[in-house]
């Protein structure tokens, strides 16, 4: 199992970023890191695995960040830059997006089922295998995406400017 990032500091200055979720804490002056559910997170930091159901992790600046495998149902994520992120395996069921920078993130495999990612950005993310199902990604961008054998049947694409460039009507 890979290693779990302890003691790193989110810095959100730039941000904004205020506490939220169960079993957040704020330390460092001004409230400037975060700790959610007893991890500490940053940018770059190995989160696989990890439990963040229901976390508020909105508007945060986690470039990078590795959450393969982590549990993500119902947190909070809109307006969070995320760009490069690793989802593989993770489970977003019902998680809020909107608004995100997905930029090249791998979602590979990873749970969207009902979750929000209108207004995202996902170009060139690796959504290949994905379960987008009841999935919101009304206004999204897609350029250059990857939404190879993924389930999408049931997603809104209103709005949204597809994979080769297109608009969805």
């Amino acid at each position: 199992m890979v290693g779990f990032a302890i003691g790193a500091v989110l810095f959100v200055g730039a941000c904004g970023g205020s506490g939220g979720g169960a079993g957040a804490d704020n330390a460092g002056a001004g409230g400037e890191s975060r700790t959610i559910n007893g991890k500490v997170v940053e940018a770059g930091a190995d989160l696989a695995g990890v439990n963040l159901a229901g976390a508020d992790l909105s508007g945060l600046y986690l470039v990078g960040v590795n959450l393969a495998g982590a549990d993500l149902t119902g947190a909070n994520l809109s307006g969070a830059d995320l760009s490069g992120a690793n989802f593989l395996d993770a489970n977003l069921y019902q998680a809020n997006l909107s608004g995100a920078n997905l930029n090249i993130a791998n979602l590979h495999r990873a749970d969207l089922v009902d979750a929000n990612l209108s207004g995202a950005d996902l170009t060139g993310a690796d959504l290949s295998g994905t379960f987008l199902l009841n999935t919101n990604l009304r206004d999204a961008n897609l350029v250059g995406a990857d939404l190879s054998r993924s389930n999408r049947t049931t997603a809104d694409f209103t709005g949204a400017t597809m994979p080769d460039g297109t608009k969805y009507p």
